[in-house]
Formats: C-alpha cells, sequence, structure tokens
C-alpha cells in the first residue's frame, strides 16, 4: 500500500471515530457547546468589526448589515431549516426500513436540484443587485453608502450556492446522530469572516502583486471565506457514513417526489421569516445612521442564547421525534416532546430574565463602551429570546409529523401581526425599538397558536396539569433569579470607564453565576425535575473525592 493512501485511509478512520453516532444527551452538548463557541467568536467578528467602522464609518456597516439581507432571504427560501425539517423524517424512514440506496438516491438529487436553483438566485441577486438595494432593501441610505451595500451584496451572492450544498450534507450528518462536524461546520464560517475583519481589510497580496486594496469589503470576502470553509467541513463529515453520491436526477424516487411536494410550504413559511427582515432593515434605513446596525446587532445578540438552547436542543431531538412520528408512537412522541419543551422552558426562561438585567455588559462586548442604542433594542428583545427558544421545538413537533402546513398558515398570521406592529410603532416614532417590540410581539402569538393547537390535536393532551404546575415553579425560580441578578447589578455596576472587554467580562461572569446558582437553588427547593441531573453532576465533581 502506498504511503498516500495508507494515510488516505488513516484519515478516513480518525473522522470515522471523532463523527461517531451520539445519544441526544451528547449531542445537545456538543451541539450547545458548538454553538457557545460560535457565539464568542461572533462576539469578537463583531467587536473588531465595531471598532473599525461603528464611530468612524457607521454609514459603511449599515452597507454592510444590508447587503446580507437579500443573499440570506433566499438560501432561507430554497434551502435552509425548509431543508432539515422536510428531508430529515422522509431520509430517516428510508434509513430506519434499511433502504439505504434509496436514501442515498434522495441525498444526491436534492444536493444536485438545490445547488442548480441555488446557482441561479446567486446570479439573480448579482445582476439585480442596484435595484434590490436601491428600491426594497435600503432605500433610506445615501448615495455612497448604497453604491457599497450593492457591490457586497454582489460579493456575498455567491453565499445560498455555498450554503445550499453545505446544509444538505449537514442534514444528513444530523438524521442519522452525527453531530461532530455538523457543529464546528458554523464556527469556521465565524473564522472566515474574522480572517476578512483582520486580514482582508487590510488589503491582499498575492506573489508582490496587489490584487485586492483592502478596506470594508474585505469584510464581504471574509464572508465568502467562511461560506467556503463550512462547505469544507461539511464534506468532511460525510466520511464513514457510506454516502454514495452521483451527478443525477432520481425523479421516480418516492422520497425525492415527497421531498419535493412538502418542501416549498416549508419554504415559504421559512422565507416569511426573512420579509421582516428585509422590512426591517427598510423601516431602520429611514431612522437615521447606526439604526440598521444597531437593530441588527441587538438582533444578533437575542439570537446566540436562542441557538444555543432553542436550536440546538431541538436539532438533537428532531431525529428522535420524526422516528416516533415515523412509527406512529403517540405515547412516545408525545412524552419526547413534552419533555423537550419543558428542558428548553427551565433552560431559556431564566437566560431571558438575567439577559434583561445584563444587557449594558453584553453590548459592552461588542463594543467598547457599550452603545444605549444597542442596549436599548435588546431590551425590547427580551421576550423574543424565551419565545423563539420555544418555537423551534414546538414547530418541530408538527414537522416530525410531515406536518408543514399548519405552521405555515401561523406563520402567515404571525408576520401580519409583526408587520402592522413594526409599521405603527415606527409611524409613532418608536425607533428601532418598536422594530425588536413587534419581533416579541410576534413571536408570542406564533408560538402561543402552536402550543394550543398542538395540545389540542393530541389523543391524549401534551400539556397537562402536571406540566403547567411545573410551569408555575419555573417562573417562580425565575422571577427570584432576576432579583438576584439586578442586587448584583447594584454591586457590581457597569461604569464609564469599563471601556474593554476584560473589564466587563468578569463582571458579567460573577452576576451570571450568582444569579444561576440562585436558580438551581430555588429548583432544587421547589423540586422541580429537570434541575435534579444538573445539581447531582455538580455534586459529583466538587465532591468526588470525599
Amino acid at each position: 500500500m502506498s504511503m498516500s493512501k495508507r494515510r488516505r485511509n488513516n484519515f478516513r478512520s480518525v473522522v470515522s471515530m471523532v463523527n461517531a453516532k451520539l445519544s441526544i444527551k451528547a449531542s445537545a452538548a456538543i451541539l450547545a457547546s458548538s454553538t457557545l463557541v460560535s457565539a464568542l467568536l461572533g462576539i469578537f467578528r463583531d467587536r473588531w468589526l465595531n471598532s473599525m467602522y461603528y464611530d468612524t464609518y457607521p454609514a459603511g456597516l449599515d452597507a454592510y448589515t444590508a447587503a446580507f439581507t437579500v443573499p440570506d432571504f433566499l438560501f432561507f427560501l430554497i434551502t435552509s431549516g425548509a431543508l432539515a425539517v422536510t428531508f430529515i423524517p422522509i431520509f430517516s424512514q428510508r434509513l430506519v426500513s434499511g433502504n439505504k440506496k434509496s436514501a442515498w438516491e434522495l441525498s444526491a438529487s436534492l444536493i444536485n436540484l438545490l445547488a442548480l436553483i441555488s446557482l441561479i438566485a446567486s446570479i439573480f441577486i448579482m445582476v439585480f443587485a442596484d435595484p434590490l438595494v436601491r428600491y426594497v432593501v435600503a432605500p433610506g441610505l445615501n448615495e455612497s453608502s448604497m453604491a457599497l451595500a450593492i457591490n457586497m451584496m454582489r460579493v456575498i451572492a455567491i453565499n445560498p450556492f455555498l450554503f445550499s450544498i453545505s446544509t444538505v450534507l449537514s442534514s444528513m450528518q444530523q438524521a442519522v446522530g452525527r453531530f461532530v462536524f455538523y457543529a464546528i461546520a458554523p464556527a469556521l464560517y465565524n473564522v472566515g469572516i474574522i480572517i476578512g475583519i483582520l486580514g482582508f481589510t487590510n488589503g491582499i497580496n498575492l506573489f508582490g502583486w496587489q490584487i485586492f486594496e483592502g478596506g470594508i469589503m474585505g469584510v464581504a470576502l471574509g464572508v465568502v471565506f467562511g461560506a467556503i470553509l463550512q462547505l469544507i467541513t461539511s464534506i468532511i463529515g460525510l466520511i464513514g457514513i457510506g454516502f454514495e453520491y452521483e451527478f443525477k436526477f432520481y425523479w421516480k424516487n418516492l422520497g425525492f417526489r415527497k421531498v419535493l411536494k412538502t418542501l416549498p410550504i416549508r419554504s415559504v413559511d421559512q422565507g416569511i421569516d426573512y420579509i421582516t427582515s428585509i422590512m426591517n432593515t427598510n423601516l431602520a434605513s429611514h431612522m437615521g445612521e447606526q439604526s440598521i446596525r444597531a437593530f441588527q446587532q441587538a438582533s444578533s445578540l437575542h439570537s446566540m442564547p436562542i441557538n444555543l438552547i432553542g436550536v440546538a436542543i431541538s436539532t438533537a431531538y428532531f431525529p428522535k421525534l420524526s422516528e416516533e412520528a415515523s412509527r406512529a408512537d403517540e405515547d412516545k412522541f408525545r412524552d419526547t416532546l413534552r419533555s423537550a419543551i419543558r428542558m428548553i422552558v427551565w433552560i431559556a426562561l431564566p437566560i431571558s430574565i438575567v439577559a434583561f438585567f445584563l444587557r449594558g455588559y453584553v453590548v459592552n462586548f461588542i463594543k467598547n463602551g457599550g452603545d444605549p442604542k444597542i442596549a436599548s433594542v435588546l431590551a425590547c428583545f427580551v421576550v423574543a429570546i424565551f419565545t423563539q427558544a420555544l418555537y423551534h421545538i414546538v414547530a418541530r413537533g408538527y414537522y416530525a409529523k410531515q406536518n408543514t402546513r399548519t405552521p405555515l398558515i401561523v406563520s402567515v398570521v404571525a408576520f401580519l401581526v409583526q408587520v402592522v406592529a413594526a409599521v405603527g410603532l415606527s409611524l409613532a416614532g418608536f425607533g428601532p425599538e418598536g422594530l425588536a417590540h413587534a419581533v416579541s410581539i410576534s413571536a408570542i402569538f406564533e408560538v402561543a397558536v402552536l402550543l394550543w393547537l398542538e395540545n389540542r390535536d393530541m389523543q391524549h393532551r401534551l400539556l397537562t396539569k402536571t406540566f403547567w404546575r411545573a410551569m408555575f415553579k419555573m417562573l417562580i425560580a425565575s422571577t427570584i433569579t432576576g432579583l438576584v441578578s439586578y442586587i448584583m447589578t447594584k454591586i457590581l455596576p457597569l461604569r464609564a470607564s469599563d471601556n474593554s472587554f476584560f473589564e466587563t467580562f468578569p463582571k458579567f461572569c460573577v452576576i451570571t453565576l450568582v444569579s444561576l446558582l440562585a436558580y438551581l437553588g430555588c429548583c432544587l427547593v421547589l423540586r422541580i425535575d429537570e434541575a435534579r441531573p444538573v445539581i447531582d453532576r455538580i455534586k459529583r465533581v466538587l465532591f468526588k473525592n470525599l
């Protein structure tokens, strides 16, 4: 055997070992950890970007933020969450029944189809970037900012194509319970952007020739570089699962045809969420410089705990929910869904309350000295942290049963609620804060309706008296935790002189630690079941030598 072949085999065996199938708890832990790492990278990404341009070139940052809207919208419309929730249940059915050939045909067909559609979408963005920015996304920008946004959008336009391929590959890994490379890929996307901020903005030289002069456009190049890193990682994650790719469309594959039938409904549902993003950018562009960036930064900060809690836990539970739904085991399905909902509420509720009191500290992480406008908008997002984290598992309860119609109808109504609220609050002069309030109002409505319908349609109720007693106990514990957080912010106040990350972070950690210990103590006294494994683990770690 040649040396190169031996090295390839060793590499494949190491990847296969690292990418082994994991339990739900291990999967959730890996996803939460990787999301935390990605979030921390995102904080440093925004911190460096804001330190370079927020005060010195706010119009440039507004243009950079606006440039993402249409590429992100088309990616989420075509692929993203739509693929994950429609493809995984059907793909899992093939694997559970032992029909791997059909599963691989389904996967290859989707890769080829979505790559083709997203490539056309990317070309469309490049050609029509000017009118999209000028008349749809950010008509309130001045002419120079608008020109920069148009050029940046044309660079970032390739992302829907790159992301579509990597999302299919990641969904396959998710469906078979292999989450390591699936979890690493998003972090590398942020690494690429950071390289763009720290490296490409200074210009790019190749063999003594300057091929790029630098400036904020270098950040857009970093975005594309990060998307390429994410795709490479997703490809590596396929090693060991036995996938057989062919450049071919298997139109006769029943699974492929079923995905094509259900995909448009979920795509429209997902697209609605990003139409609101375009609407918010449009409205913010008329609110003065820094408004687009302030709203986007607050939105990004509020999304971090949602991804860390709601997305990570629901993603880990989803394959099991899909499997139980495919076996028509309603009792197990209901118990699993209820357990996931309780877990997310138990974590997300206190985090939302603590986030309200620590918003100033958090904003300091992404901008030296903080920013009152970003902190004010973030305060208005607090309710959405809890409700949107809960939404991810509630919606996946429908998707596991291959019911995409109900979430779509509810999303359309929630979208209309948000539009009315956003326009009304904007006209009333609430600024970016009004846009954040509109998001929270819409999120409360959407989750409440979906939960009510889910509970109504089950043969035995999902939301039992025991469930509501547990929710009440969690609310009491979270309220006490909020009081502790407030007291701690008075003991360790955020001062005007706290202008660096290392001055703010220790205070944030102490306040958070004391608040969460208070929460665990309350949960212990109130006998909340979700707290017991955590408390037992802490006891084992602290007292294992006694």
